[in-house]
């Protein structure tokens, strides 16, 4: 058995502590080293040669975001960082994300309550982690506010279902960056964050995307031109409505372990838009939304699969694609044209009144 060799990182004593025990509980995991603050980090990189790395963001002198930059320039390895439960640790979450971060988990507020829970998280993704494939930053070089031209007005004609996880902050960021402001479609996105996230991920989307992008509430519209991102905690389904598409918000129980869920998601939209959804699989772990997108397939509607080369973790859509559920498999970097062609550009239904299937 190859062991994942993981260097923790954290100016907490206790954290120092926690984290490796967290780690012990699985045989294949293997902490070679710990270091209180960035400078020891980037050191004892070069030393251990770790194939992961744990960093807490909020450190004194080097902090997080500082040392993330110096790993991505100069030793390029996975990095899951840790995040705090509030509005400035979302932030600067964002901001990891967006330099170059695997993924994050978030420290438990009571450690002693939820360190199970939290050890299963950070022990999935640490394995993730380990067999990613580090991608070069797609969006560098995109403009960071861009213009946003009129939206189309009437109703879209197509109904696009996203669903991602792990890697999806900058694979969704390239993706809709590469979309026109008046494109036709609307666009549902499940990203699997917590909650207090969700917000600060879609704020940040808004501010590089030509789209209109913005956290869901129920009885949101679903619009040509607009992504809605389902709220952490969250389940979202769609609803039509005489007077207009919506968004649906519930609190239902955990589907494959997840709220939100993609299959949630992508089955609502197969039932409610039929052959005009178009049901998207995008990088993330586990099997979430396999199912979802063969309803999607099954009612006549085109389901999409990202291609293995282009993932940072190849699970979602692997179990789409081994079930026969994905009509397309596409790379990242032709994803936003792809998704183009299937809805065009500026043609949508009349205002008022949505466009169904076979109309």
């Amino acid at each position: 058995m190859k062991q994942v060799r993981v260097l923790v990182v954290d100016d907490s004593a206790l954290m120092r502590k926690l984290i490796p025990q967290m780690l012990a509980v699985d045989e294949a995991i293997n902490v070679v080293g710990t270091a209180m603050d960035g400078s020891f980090c980037l050191k004892k990189i070069e030393e251990l040669k770790p194939n992961v790395v744990t960093l807490d963001l909020e450190m004194p002198g080097m902090n997080g975001i500082d040392t993330l930059k110096e790993i991505m320039r100069h030793n390029p390895v996975p990095v899951i960082v840790f995040s705090s439960h509030s509005t400035e640790g979302a932030s600067v979450t964002m901001k990891a994300l967006g330099l170059g971060a695997f993924d994050f988990v978030t420290k438990p507020k009571d450690a002693s309550a939820h360190m199970a829970e939290t050890a299963r998280e950070l022990i999935a993704k640490v394995k993730a982690a380990a067999d990613c494939k580090l991608k070069p930053r797609m969006i560098a070089g995109l403009p960071s506010k861009p213009e946003k031209p009129p939206a189309p007005v009437g109703s879209p004609n197509k109904i696009v279902a996203i669903g991602v996880s792990t890697g999806g902050p900058q694979a969704l960021e390239y993706v809709l960056s590469t979309l026109p402001g008046d494109f036709a479609g609307a666009i549902t996105v499940v990203q699997h964050m917590p909650d207090g996230f969700t917000d600060m991920f879609a704020r940040r989307l808004d501010e590089v995307c030509p789209l209109r992008v913005k956290e869901a509430q129920s009885g949101d519209i679903l619009l040509p031109g607009r992504v809605l991102i389902c709220p952490g905690n969250r389940h979202m389904k769609v609803k039509r409505l005489p007077l207009g598409d919506i968004a649906v918000l519930s609190d239902e129980p955990r589907v494959n372990g997840h709220r939100p869920s993609v299959d949630v998601l992508l089955r609502s939209v197969a039932e409610e838009f039929r052959t005009n959804a178009v049901g998207v699989l995008m990088t993330g772990m586990g099997d979430d939304g396999a199912e979802g997108l063969g309803a999607i397939k099954k009612e006549g509607g085109m389901t999409i699969a990202q291609s293995e080369e282009s993932c940072v973790v190849y699970g979602m859509p692997k179990a789409a694609i081994e079930r026969g559920y994905a009509i397309r498999v596409v790379g990242l970097d032709i994803m936003g044209a792809t998704l183009q062609a299937l809805c065009g550009r500026g043609e949508v239904g009349p205002a008022g009144r949505a466009v169904r299937a076979g109309s």
